[in-house]
């Protein structure tokens, strides 16, 4: 099933329920909590100034290892990411937006083109990372689609990963697909399928309506009803197919 006859279906499933999107995965959890799923502890982590969890932090040192055999030095620049630090980085942002005469609607529209909404990031579940390579000249900001294709500084290290990351586990999630919506595209950005996607059918079935509710964010007039419903559907499950449970 491609990822538009997914979506279609989830949607279909919830008009045929009278139920929104939200609640169409409403089963028990059985393998983590709903803190560990939103960012807020309770997950086993290694690293020291990036974290991932111990299964996907020996995968990435396998890959990493094969890759600096081609002259590549994979880093992790943003791993594990708690719950505050996403909502500092989101209300840092919603602040800069509105300041500039923004209203709540389109500084929130801005802040959904890289970054979530607290309690809803795969970096909670310290499974995905962003990476550069570390032996280039490194920019002002690493993070630049530019940065990763045709002559950029990571050019040759996307273009290793596009062959290899698979093998070790690692899918990129925000592809360039053009039928894809929500987030922009982001070459940095991997994921360990192999622990990230029984993590998202366990996120499925949390009443994500409540978790942002509780998070008394900026703008949460607006985080609710038909934005949430398309945040969610566009947003965390509109991704590459091969991270869909």
């Amino acid at each position: 099933m491609n990822r538009s006859e997914f979506l279609k279906g989830m949607l279909l499933t919830a008009i045929g329920l009278h139920i929104t999107p939200l609640s169409v995965f409403a089963n028990n959890q059985t393998s983590y909590s709903t803190a560990q799923l939103t960012g807020k502890g309770g997950l086993d982590l290694l690293g020291s100034s990036q974290q991932l969890q111990k299964k996907v932090w020996k995968a990435y040192e396998e890959m990493q290892a094969a890759a600096k055999s081609k002259g590549i030095n994979i880093q992790v620049v943003s791993g594990y990411r708690t719950y505050a630090r996403q909502k500092a980085i989101y209300e840092a942002k919603y602040r800069r937006f509105t300041k500039e005469g923004r209203s709540a609607e389109e500084a929130i529209a801005e802040i959904l083109k890289y970054s979530t909404l607290p309690g809803t990031s795969r970096h909670h579940w310290g499974t995905d990372m962003d990476i550069i390579d570390a032996n280039q000249p490194q920019p002002a900001s690493v993070l630049e689609e530019e940065h990763y294709h045709g002559d950029g500084v990571y050019s040759k290290m996307k273009a290793w990963l596009d062959i290899h990351s698979e093998s070790f586990g690692f899918y990129e999630v925000y592809d360039n697909s053009e039928s894809r919506k929500g987030f922009q595209y982001e070459p940095w950005h991997f994921s360990y399928k192999p622990i990230s996607l029984p993590m998202l059918e366990e996120f499925m079935c949390i009443d994500l309506d409540t978790i942002i509710a509780q998070g008394d964010l900026s703008g949460k007039h607006v985080l609710k009803g038909s934005f949430l419903h398309r945040y969610y559907m566009e947003n965390i499950l509109d991704i590459n197919p091969e991270l869909i449970p």
